[in-house]
């Protein structure tokens, strides 16, 4: 970007600055792609409502961010880490160091695709900044012919041969402080998006309740407090009796929150969740259980 091209001249602050403007402008162009986002979330969370799973593909930065995103699923929302998983092109080492020509690997894309088995259920998410990853285009190019629902996000204008998919998500970025470094305006753009997509479907299939992680798995004593003090909140016991409760609810706030709201056992609890598809505004509102 012509801002930055005295970079390595600048004095600190003044380079912090910089770049803290050109992070805003990522948040504004992935404000001007929420309608796009919006449908890819009602995708994703059709899927996770009928079994299926959200893939996603990248290589690089594009793929650590995916897998990044998917592994706080199962914490946050007590998801299945079938639910929600991330491929980078070179596999989980590439996590961690560079895997050259990974990403120029088209049939190592679908390869990836078929190792997953996946199928109609399924969303598959290509993630690829600069547009043009081989990878990328691969695994999505093989998951529309298995059927999957696919999206695309990409950070750059619509080019000739782009992957066909179900929905493209394309903020734009624009040029980065430092050239080519797609780790900075369009990764932070990226990860907003995901942050968008897994956040909003998981509340669409129930695991939030008002803005609360009543699904959050409670696995050591931090988590515990929260879920003693989200318990708390919905049912207007006090700390040590909402602690009390979720133990005997053998750490789950949603059976905990039940068993006051309704005054049952742990097991009717657990049945009328089960029965309300475990949703918990459904399950304090039996009615519409059925």
């Amino acid at each position: 970007m012509p801002e930055s091209m005295d970079l390595d001249r600048l004095g600190t602050l003044a380079a912090v600055e910089l770049m803290n403007g050109a992070d805003r402008t990522a948040a504004a162009a992935v404000a001007a792609v929420a309608a796009d986002v919006a449908r890819a979330i009602e995708l994703v969370a059709g899927a996770f409502a009928g079994g299926g799973r959200l893939i996603y593909v990248g290589a690089g930065t594009s793929g650590r961010l995916g897998v990044l995103d998917a592994a706080e699923c199962p914490p946050t929302f007590s998801s299945d880490p079938e639910m929600v998983q991330g491929i980078i092109a070179g596999g989980d080492s590439a996590m961690f160091r560079a895997v050259e020509m990974a990403e120029d690997q088209v049939p190592a894309g679908a390869a990836a695709i078929d190792e997953r088995k996946v199928g109609g259920r399924d969303v598959v998410m290509g993630i690829a900044a600069g547009g043009t990853t081989p990878f990328v285009h691969g695994a999505l190019a093989r998951a529309r012919e298995v059927g999957a629902r696919t999206i695309f996000l990409t950070c750059v204008a619509a080019f000739e041969n782009e992957p066909v998919v179900d929905v493209v998500i394309r903020p734009l970025t624009g040029p980065e402080v430092l050239t080519g470094s797609t780790r900075l305006k369009a990764g932070t753009a990226t990860k907003l998006v995901l942050n968008q997509i897994t956040t909003l479907a998981m509340v669409r299939v129930g695991k939030v309740y008002e803005n609360l992680m009543v699904d959050v798995r409670l696995n050591n004593a931090k988590l515990w407090d929260r879920g003693a003090r989200i318990v708390a909140m919905l049912t207007g016991l006090d700390k040590e009796s909402a602690m009390n409760r979720l133990i005997k609810a053998d750490g789950s706030v949603k059976t905990a929150v039940v068993m006051e709201r309704n005054h049952v056992d742990k097991l009717h609890a657990e049945e009328l969740l089960k029965r309300c598809g475990g949703n918990l505004r459904r399950a304090i509102e039996t009615e519409k259980c059925g």
